[in-house]
């Protein structure tokens, strides 16, 4: 499949010419397939990493306090606290959330774990893993065949971990936040939140290699990179990006040479420490990274926000210029479950408002380095007019209304595949009160991929 898609690719950008679109424009998606992966999947964790792994999330319930008993602590959504049905801690490792897709064919799928609960602190019981699914889009199942965990044997990663004195040194949580994947030959290329970092895995989740993150030949940090300390007095603790803003999004030239790894959100700039705007407009950095060189090349592009403080959840290629962003707010829940004055229960205080794919051409960058968006489908606004949907459908329109939304890829020459990242169990996008599950949603978004 992926050969396939690279030689359509190739042969639309040959035999096309380039034009500058005057506009990004809405373009019309309809749902095509639906699956849903349960909220409560749970996977045993492999044998040799120990018996403490068989439960998850002890330190994720209240303030990075351990927490013992099994389903004490009910779970709640981080965004307004409203209640989402399950309870920690977990018996086993959770299978999502999902922050990285790769399609290897229509339905199958490579899917990146991110950190588990969501910070450093919280997630030192949380192993790192990708895995193959399978989807059955009549059924709307969604079937794991295979799972591989990361692991640092041979001590490549260069800072302390919380498996450091085991053979294995299985990752967690508590070490990296993956959240972008892709495959180039033999090894898995993954991209971090905390540091933030770009590490290579082999096929056995192994790490081979390292990288600090440069911008314009300069290393930059998050607070939760590993050299960066709070203090003894207070005082400013200089770093250049935000806390999980690291690399949320990262694509791959359709030869694999170059990487093209994005962050969620702009760089801290000048002695203020100001975020990096371009014509006002809060810009995200997209870094080439040279594969067989091994290092950042120094080239980079701008992306800017439609909104200050959205934020991007995924980034794929489509040929060797343009390529799928996800830019979204930082709201959950479907529009149509808003809250009427004299509502309690069983709606949204908030709603989301911002769920788009943009369609960017990278060649057609200005001279301020900013990318061009040619068009972008709304996610909040898809045609459902068969009843694809197995949820979130009402009068023949289907919503994708979760916080974080965080898989993009090209499936075919008219589809595209979307999942979110459930946040087990802090997310509750779908229905006030109930935690969300993995959603993949397979669009029909017809001329999308080909507009220039």
């Amino acid at each position: 499949m992926r050969g396939y898609l690279t030689r359509w690719a190739f042969g639309l950008l040959l035999g096309s010419a380039v034009s500058l679109a005057q506009a990004s424009e809405a373009v019309h998606a309809t749902l095509a397939g639906h699956a849903v992966l349960p909220a409560m999947s749970f996977m045993a964790p492999p044998a040799e990493a120990g018996a403490a792994f068989f439960v998850s999330g002890r330190f994720a319930a209240v303030a990075n306090r351990r927490v013992e008993e099994i389903g004490s602590v009910e779970g709640k959504s981080f965004l307004d606290g409203r209640t989402t049905g399950v309870a920690l801690p977990f018996v086993g490792q959770p299978v999502q959330g999902f922050s990285g897709i790769e399609t290897l064919a229509r339905d199958r799928f490579r899917v990146l774990i991110d950190n588990g609960f969501g910070s450093k602190g919280n997630s030192p019981d949380a192993l790192l893993s990708l895995h193959e699914v399978a989807i059955d889009w009549s059924t709307g199942r969604v079937r794991r065949d295979k799972s591989v965990f990361l692991h640092d044997p041979d001590k490549v990663v260069p800072f302390r971990i919380v498996n450091e004195f085991t053979r294995e040194r299985y990752l967690t949580g508590g070490d990296l936040d993956i959240e972008s994947i892709q495959t180039v030959g033999d090894l898995h290329w993954i991209g971090d939140e905390f540091g933030p970092y770009l590490i290579a895995v082999d096929r056995t989740g192994r790490v081979v290699s390292f990288h600090e993150t440069e911008v314009e030949g300069k290393v930059v940090r998050s607070p939760d990179h590993h050299a960066v300390a709070t203090p003894a007095t207070p005082g400013q603790v200089r770093f250049e990006v935000r806390r999980s803003r690291g690399f949320e999004g990262m694509a791959a030239s359709p030869d694999g040479r170059f990487l093209y790894a994005m962050l969620e959100g702009p760089i801290y700039v000048g002695e203020q420490a100001a975020v990096e705007t371009v014509g006002g407009k809060e810009v995200l950095r997209i870094l080439e990274f040279d594969v067989q060189a091994r290092k950042w090349t120094g080239k980079s592009w701008k992306y800017a926000l439609e909104v200050a403080g959205n934020n991007i959840g995924d980034f794929n290629m489509i040929d060797a210029t343009r390529a799928l962003v996800i830019e979204r707010d930082n709201l959950e829940g479907d529009p149509r479950l808003l809250c009427k004055p004299e509502q309690k229960s069983g709606c949204f205080p908030k709603v989301a408002e911002f769920k788009r794919v943009h369609l960017i051409d990278m060649a057609q960058a200005n001279d301020a380095g900013l990318v061009e968006k040619v068009a972008y489908v709304d996610l909040l606004n898809v045609a459902d007019p068969k009843g694809v949907a197995k949820v979130g459908t009402v009068d023949g329109r289907f919503t994708f209304p979760f916080v974080t939304i965080e898989n993009v890829d090209v499936v075919d020459e008219r589809h595209i595949v979307v999942a979110n990242d459930n946040n087990l169990p802090f997310s509750a996008g779908r229905l006030p009160n109930t935690a969300d599950a993995t959603e993949f949603a397979l669009l029909d978004v017809g001329d999308f991929l080909t507009r220039r």
